[in-house]
């Protein structure tokens, strides 16, 4: 008796998981996808399902066929690889075992069916190589988003790289594997820190030469000096790299598919793939994965999905105004902010076209009907180049390009759509041809899938129109047949019929039977009567009884050459759908300043940040009139001079936190290109946008909330540029008071002069800098009523307002009894507090001055004598940290701050 591991089934089986490794195998058995071995021990713990086992105790566990994704999202989601083999043919027709492929390779960065992704949102593919060893190398990147065909490559210091991946919205991290069966420790901080699905790949593929030769292959060069890339580029390493992998799961090979004549498994190709771009990284203003989660630019900190009270929420969703209509739309607004642009004439340009649309209403109310309805065309171009688009998405994609003419006509002579209408205008040349030709061959009303057929028209293809005939028509075509037989013959009482058993037949009675005409072949005698046959009946009845079979592989075959047509013109859908994705932002960005009354920033080229009657983005949405508009002003413009750094004091509730992520975000949208929630405003170009926010910690990585905090702080003093921006919440929090105030009076010594700064802090002696640094420091408080006024149980009121000028009260207690804190511990809190107040007041006055250079001029990046703990900061190595590392640095930078203070 055989072994279950030794049936054709299982052979088959184990043949397919050697192909993919490091895959969870999906087997088709009939009605069920069934796994076996570890991969069932594995994925019934992930996801739940139930565990089973075969005779000799062989570990299983299956899904049924029609909820397959259902159950493959799961799979993705919990982090694994997936491969899917599928019965090629009906298990009844088979001889033998059923002839099976693995038709689908999934992962987490090369997700492309419709039920899958996320349709807001990218879900990119990367590959690293480090340049060098250690920390201080660089790192070569190249991003590929499948789903679209963009591919990007670039090179980023080694401290940076994370960022860069974040902005870019990667979902799977390629790396070269070192052998140790673990990521190498650099690699390892990246997967930790972005939670990233990271995928081993042999040594080989990231050799210069062989990732060259991969890329020349695959798009038919000789060079790549024409996409403006040298062969010694050493970004092509990882870029080869990840171009091997997409041929290895999306291009499926396998010879049973191919012995099988699958035809969709050898359209499969990766044409889509537009040619690798370096990006320019001074082309944008740098965000680092931190400013993006504690500005909530994708979601809110509390949540894992975007949702209300993110900055891109306000412009996603249906039926409000200032919102986008494509789903490529909302994609290039999440680019938009994730990666604002630097350039002064870029981010005009934008603002240049939103302007015309503000100010002409008619052409924005036309340019958003043509945007709806608009689908996903750069993801259905994906689909189509890997043979997984289905007839809805042929119908789809013929309607929007339909839609071209109209877009580049509205967008023409129009100074501020110039660079739009010229790539509008080169695609509608060819695609609106070929969405007239594809409409007229598909129905109004495509089915979902080809399994029952009904996408092409009538009276597209003779073949089908007959197939279809003789399947709707065979009684009228068998009485038609009757009525000449009986003309020809002279044989009134001749009858055409079907019996089940016997098929088509003619029949006539005994009498008339024995006249019969030669051409009548007899097949069958009955008590009273004899049955009969013709070629042409034999014919018929072939043809009805195979009609619908030769109906649906037509119409299959009709497909293909539908589909074979659109693949031709994938480039310019490509670009069709860029340009429309960037009307679709710019159109959200315009509705949303009509609707919110939004200005226009002037954007300049000094550092300087002056905004009147700012309001945060989002909760100006929400909270509408209600909210309280305030003033910032950084820096020296038009005969103003203010100094560039503000600390901001306040009781807790009052406002803060609030007031110096608006600027930011307001920095940020401006960047973007969009108007801001602003009375009026004129900003510089910032580089960069740091902040420190909130209190994390990072447990799994043996960091304290302090830790973290210095960290992220030693970062941006690090990395900080005149042109930045710096948005700093109660740093030195962490830690004692003395502590914490010592390492935030130095921080500010050093920011001061440097980076567009704001700093909120309850350390009140902090106020004292704006007389120690005049010029370069100013304060700024947070307005609060007490009635009665100064009385033990006064009630405040915030006033959302910011002043200028300090506060010497935080108002905690008053904040506690609000949050409803017990009255007995709010009571002993106010009998500590004057306790306290009286005999350990601090005394600014006793901080050294902050020793300046020999030319006696304080200088941001000029050398002077430090501060202890800001070095101390300083020599903090980001990502490099292990636990005990991390224990003893903090140590070390305590007991260096207190010396220094």
């Amino acid at each position: 008796m055989s072994s279950p591991r030794d049936t054709p089934a299982m052979q088959q089986y184990n043949r397919f998981k050697k192909r993919h490794p490091g895959c969870v195998l999906l087997f088709r058995i009939g009605d069920f996808y069934e796994m076996f071995d570890d991969d069932a021990v594995a994925v019934s713990k992930a996801i739940g399902l139930t565990l089973t086992q075969r005779t000799e105790g062989v570990p299983m566990a299956g899904v049924p066929f029609h909820q397959l994704e259902t159950y493959l999202r799961k799979l993705i989601a919990a982090g694994f690889r997936v491969a899917v083999a599928e019965q090629l043919i009906e298990a009844s027709q088979a001889k033998g075992v059923v002839p099976r492929a693995v038709t689908r390779v999934l992962t987490p960065g090369t997700l492309v069916d419709e039920t899958l992704i996320d349709p807001e949102a990218p879900g990119a593919l990367a590959a690293i190589a480090f340049t060098q060893p250690g920390d201080a190398s660089t790192a070569a990147f190249a991003v590929v988003e499948v789903s679209t065909g963009e591919f990007v490559i670039g090179e980023r210091a080694a401290d940076e790289l994370k960022d860069e991946l974040a902005r870019r919205g990667v979902r799977e991290l390629l790396y070269c594997d070192s052998g140790e069966g673990a990521p190498p420790p650099r690699v390892a901080r990246v997967l930790d820190s972005l939670r990233l699905h990271g995928t081993p790949r042999p040594a080989w593929t990231f050799r210069p030469g062989e990732a060259l030769d991969a890329l020349r292959e695959h798009y038919g060069v000789a060079t790549l000096a024409g996409f403006g890339l040298a062969d010694d580029d050493p970004a092509l390493a990882p870029a080869g790299a990840i171009l091997r992998y997409l041929r290895e799961t999306q291009t499926i090979a396998d010879e049973d598919a191919r012995a099988a004549g699958n035809i969709r498994l050898a359209r499969a190709s990766l044409k889509h793939l537009r040619p690798p771009r370096r990006e320019d990284a001074a082309r944008h203003c740098v965000i680092d994965a931190v400013s993006l989660r504690s500005l909530e630019i994708e979601r809110t900190i509390r949540g894992d999905e975007r949702g209300a009270g993110s900055l891109l929420s306000i412009f996603l969703g249906s039926g409000r105004a200032g919102v986008c209509r494509t789903a490529m739309g909302r994609r290039m607004v999440r680019d938009y902010l994730c990666r604002p642009l630097r350039d002064a004439d870029a981010i005009k340009a934008r603002q240049d076209t939103v302007a015309a649309l503000v100010d002409d209403r008619m052409l924005a109310e036309r340019l958003g009907t043509l945007l709806d309805g608009i689908q996903d065309t750069p993801r259905i171009a994906a689909r189509l180049a890997m043979a997984r688009v289905t007839p809805r998405d042929l119908v789809g994609l013929a309607r929007s390009l339909d839609r071209a003419a109209g877009l580049r006509d509205l967008t023409a002579g129009l100074p501020a759509f110039a660079r739009l209408h010229a790539a509008l205008n080169a695609a509608a040349e060819v695609l609106v041809p070929l969405a007239t030709s594809l409409l007229a061959s598909c129905v109004d009303d495509p089915p979902p899938h080809l399994r029952e057929g009904g996408l092409v028209r009538d009276g597209v293809d003779p073949a089908l129109d007959e197939a279809r005939l003789l399947q709707r028509d065979a009684g009228t075509w068998l009485a038609q047949y009757q009525q000449s037989l009986i003309q020809k013959y002279t044989l009134p009482s001749l009858k055409v019929g079907y019996h089940r058993v016997f098929g088509y037949h003619i029949e006539l009675p005994a009498a008339q039977a024995r006249s019969a005409p030669p051409e009548l072949t007899r097949t069958q005698t009955l008590r009273n009567a004899e049955r009969f046959t013709t070629p042409e009946l034999r014919d018929f009845e072939r043809k009805v009884t195979t009609a619908e079979a030769r109906a649906l592989e037509r119409e299959r075959e009709l497909f293909a050459e539908l589909c074979a047509r659109a693949h031709e013109h994938l480039d310019p859908i490509a670009r069709f759908g860029v340009a429309v994705a960037e009307l679709d932002a710019l159109l959200a960005f315009a509705d949303k300043a009509v609707q919110r009354g939004w200005t226009r920033p002037a954007i300049v080229e000094e550092p300087v940040l002056h905004i009147h009657g700012g309001r945060h983005p989002v909760l100006d949405e929400s909270l509408g009139s209600s909210f309280v508009p305030n003033d910032a002003e950084l820096g020296d413009h038009a005969g103003k001079s203010e100094p560039r750094l503000a600390l901001i004091t306040g009781p807790n509730m009052a406002g803060k936190s609030t007031y110096i992520r608006q600027t930011a975000l307001l920095v940020l949208l401006a960047h973007a290109g969009s108007f801001i929630p602003a009375d009026r405003a004129t900003l510089g170009v910032v580089d960069r946008i740091f902040t420190r926010l909130g209190a994390d910690d990072a447990l799994h990585a043996g960091q304290s909330t302090f830790m973290v905090e210095m960290i992220e702080t030693a970062n941006i003093l690090n990395h900080a540029s005149p042109h930045s921006l710096v948005v700093l919440d109660e740093v030195g929090r962490g830690t004692s008071t003395l502590d914490g105030l010592s390492l935030a009076w130095a921080i500010v010594e050093h920011l001061a002069g440097g980076p567009r700064t704001l700093f909120a802090t309850h350390y009140h002696e902090l106020t004292d800098l704006e007389e120690r640094l005049p010029g370069r420091v100013k304060n700024l408080h947070v307005a609060v009523r007490e009635w009665p006024a100064g009385g033990e149980h006064a009630e405040i009121v915030f006033l959302h307002r910011i002043l200028p000028g300090r506060t010497d009260k935080s108002y905690g207690l008053h904040v506690a009894r609000l949050a409803g804190m017990p009255a007995s511990v709010v009571a002993r809190g106010r009998e500590v507090l004057a306790s306290l107040a009286v005999h350990h007041a601090p005394t600014a006055s006793a901080i050294p001055p902050k020793p300046a250079p020999p030319d006696g001029q304080f200088s941001l990046f000029t050398e002077y004598v430090p501060h202890p703990a800001v070095e101390a900061l300083r020599e903090i190595k980001l990502d490099a940290l292990t636990p005990l590392q991390a224990f003893d640095e903090l140590r070390r930078l305590q007991r260096r701050a207190t010396e220094g203070s």
